[in-house]
């Protein structure tokens, strides 16, 4: 049977609340870097339908275009570190967000390689990813107009910060479950020498 807390309200043990402290530590420091792209994201999302000024009646994306440079909003980058930043073009028509994940070791650059990888060939059942990320970032989004017509805009934006949030998880939990891999087998071919 497990030892109750001082206050007596609790069942976790000790490492593990330990755990979870770092846990919320974690995600506090987290938090105002969320927020603070939340916020971004929210204000940058005020798009409208503006059809071409080069080509007549064609509606693209203008900060894929290119084009029209008055029609481009000025680049916003919110980073937590040098190895964790969002990039925010707005375009009178279209938002496109770009993220580096953070990866701290080799493991971590090849696991975030081949999870965005995995994720960009399926972009198509993601509406909004796109299929290869601005250069010196792992993942990018476009945001059209047309999206945030027929969608509601905080839940776009709700979306891009959940798998801000989740894709750390998974490198992690993928990170996690590579390295008890590595000790299994490791274990079993060194078993074979004993």
């Amino acid at each position: 049977m497990r030892k109750l807390t001082e206050d007596g309200d609790s069942i976790i043990p000790a490492k593990a609340r330990s755990q979870l402290k770092l846990f919320a530590t974690l995600s506090n420091t987290l938090r105002p870097y969320l927020n603070a792209v939340r916020a971004s994201l929210t204000a940058a999302l005020t798009l409208e339908n503006f059809s071409s000024q080069v080509v007549e009646r064609h509606n693209k994306p203008e900060i894929e275009a290119n084009k029209t440079p008055e029609v481009l909003l000025q680049p916003l980058v919110v980073a937590r570190n040098e190895s964790e930043k969002v990039l925010i073009e707005p375009s009178i028509n279209s938002v496109r967000v770009s993220i580096k994940i953070k990866q701290a070791d080799e493991i971590e650059k090849i696991l975030c390689h081949k999870f965005t990888r995995f994720m960009m060939m399926r972009a198509e059942n993601f509406v909004i990813l796109r299929r290869a990320p601005i250069p010196g970032y792992d993942i990018s989004f476009l945001i059209t107009n047309f999206h945030a017509e027929t969608m509601l805009k905080y839940k776009l934006v709700d979306f891009v910060i959940q798998f801000m949030e989740d894709v750390d998880k998974e490198i992690s939990e993928m990170k996690l479950s590579l390295n008890a891999r590595a000790r299994i087998v490791a274990e079993s071919y060194l078993a074979t020498f004993s």
